[in-house]
C-alpha cells in the first residue's frame, strides 16, 4: 500500500503547476464525483472516496500529471 504523504507535503504538491492542473482537471471532469469523494472521506468512508478518486485519476491526462508530481517529491 502506498504511503500517504503528510498534509504539508500535500499542500506543497497542490501548489505546484502540475498540482494546480490536476486540481483543475478533477474539478472539470469530476464535478459531483469529486464532491462525493470529499464527503465520503470526511465521513470516514475512505474506501468509497478512494474508489471515486481512482476512477477520476485513471484518465491519461491525470496519469501524466500524477507522474509529474511524483517526480517533484
Amino acid at each position: 500500500m502506498p504511503q500517504i504523504p503528510d498534509m504539508g507535503e500535500l499542500i506543497r504538491l497542490a501548489q505546484t503547476p502540475a498540482g494546480q492542473k490536476l486540481i483543475a482537471l478533477l474539478q472539470r471532469q469530476g464535478g459531483s464525483g469529486l464532491q462525493q469523494a470529499i464527503s465520503s472521506a470526511a465521513a470516514g468512508n475512505y474506501a468509497h472516496a478512494r474508489e471515486i478518486l481512482s476512477n477520476l485519476l485513471s484518465t491519461p491526462e491525470a496519469q501524466a500529471l500524477l507522474k509529474e508530481l511524483e517526480g517533484q517529491k
